[in-house]
């Protein structure tokens, strides 16, 4: 369905290349300043054509606050969010009408409605991400202001080239307590290594010369989460970042704290063993493989996952394929396609990871409302 959440929901609406793309946004906190501009700019960061490592679409992506507010403050009404599609070539996509193409949501749109949209991707299109950003701005803000909460995502992997994800990494684990997004932003392809991020760039340019794609790894923090977060036993808050991230365009997988590298360790190794906190009073652990959650829950350290995403399907080299009437044959895409996602979904996951959270925020605040009042009800009794 193209709705997420459950008290703060978004509900994301458009195609490709139809005349507009955005969101309804639901359950916004009344009071909260908003104007278009704390939303521009994670959509900016999310825009095709930014560098020569992205898509040339020339797209804007401005994005107009249609209702849900005044005088720039939300009014606890949904907020309706449009950004109009401008650099439109339908024609590019005329082939389309014969072949499905490789690995691409052609096939199975057209199998599970019996119609498709005739340009582009629909909404299997990275254009229909504009309304995750779009919202995740809008709940990113509230998370930031009202409790401090902090998320940032970076490429941390693009084909074989990688940073060092080891959670017993001490190099890792500052970047995790430190990186910003101006560090993050400083290169095109959005990875704090400065030796890495070359060999990136070199990479995803070898393949763009050759008319090819290449996958690549997204790393995402969030900081400053309180301690009781996630609904078990399927809610769980690892379960619910799961299906936020799973439901991006061209991901292929997710782990959160140690992930499969966990796997290959003993317990008494990968047990994160609890002290007392003088400064706060508080229980911490003196390691993080958990990721911040254990039982479904998180515990006040920080959150990392990482969403690996495949190589862009659609490619301009000739490939062998079948018709949709089965005749063999072979397309050559034509249109205007990232090499490697991986830079341009950084925002896209920061969005999603902030949907999660304040869902499941809002949702604790009724519990813990529902408890004080149950207690004022056991100390009148």
């Amino acid at each position: 369905m193209s709705t997420f959440g459950k008290l703060f929901r978004v509900t994301t609406y458009g195609e490709s290349h139809c005349q507009s793309v955005g969101a309804i946004v639901d359950g916004v906190p009344p009071g909260l300043k908003l104007v278009e501009s704390d939303i521009q700019t994670q959509l900016s960061r999310r825009r095709p054509g930014q560098s020569n490592l992205t898509t040339p679409r020339n797209e804007k992506d401005q994005v107009q606050i249609q209702s849900g507010t005044e005088f720039g403050v939300t009014l606890g009404t949904p907020i309706g969010l449009l950004v109009k599609n401008e650099d439109q070539r339908p024609n590019d996509y005329s082939e389309m009408n014969k072949y499905p193409r490789p690995s691409h949501a052609d096939y199975t749109y057209l199998e599970k409605y019996g119609v498709k949209a005739s340009s582009g991707g629909g909404r299997s299109s990275a254009r229909e991400t504009i309304g995750r950003v779009a919202g995740g701005a809008i709940a990113e803000k509230y998370l930031k202001e009202a409790h401090g909460i902090e998320i940032v995502a970076f490429v941390s992997a693009v084909g074989e080239v990688s940073i060092n994800r080891d959670p017993t990494n001490p190099e890792f684990i500052q970047l995790l307590d430190t990186i910003t997004r101006q560090k993050v932003d400083e290169v095109t392809v959005r990875c704090p290594d400065a030796e890495a991020a070359e060999k990136m760039e070199e990479l995803v340019k070898k393949f763009k010369a050759a008319n090819d794609s290449i996958g690549g790894v997204v790393t995402c923090v969030i900081r400053n989460v309180p301690v009781g977060l996630g609904e078990p036993v399927f809610d769980k808050i690892e379960a619910e970042l799961a299906h936020a991230m799973l439901s991006i365009p061209a991901s292929k997988g997710f782990e959160v704290g140690s992930g499969f590298a966990g796997t290959k360790i003993a317990g008494s190794q990968h047990n994160d063993p609890f002290y007392k906190d003088e400064s706060t009073g508080k229980l911490r652990t003196k390691t993080n493989n958990s990721g911040g959650i254990q039982g479904g829950i998180t515990n006040g350290e920080n959150i990392y996952f990482s969403v690996a995403f495949k190589p862009p399907a659609t490619i301009s080299q000739a490939q062998s394929t079948a018709q949709y009437d089965g005749t063999d044959g072979v397309l050559t895409a034509k249109g205007r396609h990232d090499p490697n996602v991986v830079p341009r979904a950084v925002p896209i996951v920061e969005a999603m990871a902030a949907l999660v959270v304040i869902d499941q925020l809002l949702i604790q605040a009724a519990r813990t409302a529902s408890r004080a009042n149950l207690g004022l009800l056991n100390a009148s009794a």
